[in-house]
């Protein structure tokens, strides 16, 4: 098998009865298989594959492992050549995946691309979570080429060329297996979200390619398993930020041309940074009554604290593309209507 879509399904049942059939039928005459890995779901998922999709492979997981731990178990058991991780709140159009699969045999320096995300709900506007590529700020905020914070911009074909970027959402992603393999998968230590801003960032680091491919485009509902004001999922994007950026930002200053020693120190001073910029946040969500957000912050900082270890520097790192040496935050605030 040349590619492998795989769906992590965590209590999404409706989602698998609405969209899976358009999945499968655009993998049809093309060396692909769909699969559905199923986190210990407890809404019945697994019965309704058995009962209306028997022919879809479906793997059991004995319980939720998350986005990280869930895909890394999953693809541990499948062969293939590109794996295509991607959200059961998607719905493909037919020629979504031929795009892809054509440029990462085209350009063997890439190690992962993905379609552009457009919103389902208003399909002339893109999708939050990964719009036509993403980049990263100095102090680790993700925003993409169509979305800066809440700032959504209308899909007009100004992204419709393929570009390089640092990373693309893991709501429809596709990687190369070997690679994959390589790099050990998602870390895990992220459970859900940011991991694969962390991943695309690892795989630039030793001198890969990250890719948007606009000829592929899908339409991604967003929130399918957590929803935006979750406070579980605002302490998972504050953990995992400062995690993601003590595993990638010692090889990127040391891509400077400084030292280890110069890198790590580089390092420890922008995560302090970081973190006086999640405490201003967290004053926010305090004063203004909401408890559960301040909560969020600090949880996620006690944890990273337990979490972190220092990242690793490869021998010859590559400075990535997709990297703003400056604060989004500001001009997503004031400098975009």
């Amino acid at each position: 098998m040349k590619t492998a879509v795989v769906i992590l399904n965590y209590n999404t049942k409706d989602y698998l009865s609405q969209f899976l059939p358009r999945l499968i039928a655009s993998c049809e005459g093309l060396d692909a298989e769909v699969i559905v890995a199923d986190n210990a779901s407890g809404d019945g998922s697994a019965a309704l594959m058995k009962k209306e999709f028997p022919d879809v492979r479906l793997i059991e997981l004995e319980e939720n492992y998350g986005f990280t731990g869930g895909y890394n178990r999953a693809l541990a058991q499948v062969e293939a050549e590109y794996f295509v991780l991607i959200n059961s709140d998607i719905e493909v159009p037919g020629d979504w995946l031929k795009p892809l699969v054509e440029w990462m045999d085209n350009h063997p320096a890439c190690g992962a691309c993905g379609p552009k995300l457009i919103s389902y709900h208003e399909r002339d506007s893109f999708e939050y979570a990964g719009a036509a590529g993403g980049m990263l700020d100095k102090f680790g905020y993700p925003f993409c080429r169509g979305r800066i914070l809440q700032h959504i911009e209308k899909d007009k074909g100004q992204y419709d060329l393929p570009a390089d970027v640092l990373w693309c959402s893991g709501a429809c992603l596709m990687v190369r297996a070997s690679l994959w393999r390589e790099l050990g998968g998602l870390d895990e230590r992220f459970f859900a979200h940011m991991e694969e801003i962390d991943l695309c960032w690892r795989m630039q680091l030793r001198g890969w390619k990250v890719t948007v491919v606009p000829r592929s485009l899908v339409y991604h509902i967003g929130g399918g398993t957590l929803p935006n004001e979750s406070p579980f999922k605002l302490r998972l994007n504050f953990r995992n930020n400062l995690l993601m950026l003590e595993n990638n930002l010692p090889a990127t200053f040391a891509a400077t041309g400084c030292s280890e020693k110069a890198a790590r120190i580089r390092t420890r001073i922008r995560i302090f940074e970081r973190m006086c910029l999640d405490g201003m946040s967290a004053l926010v969500y305090l004063f203004t009554g909401r408890w559960s957000f301040f909560r969020a912050v600090m949880q996620g900082h006690r944890e990273y604290r337990q979490l972190r270890r220092p990242g690793t520097i490869p021998a010859a790192p590559r400075m990535p593309v997709g990297l703003y040496d400056g604060w989004i935050v500001p001009k997503g605030l004031f400098g975009k209507k």
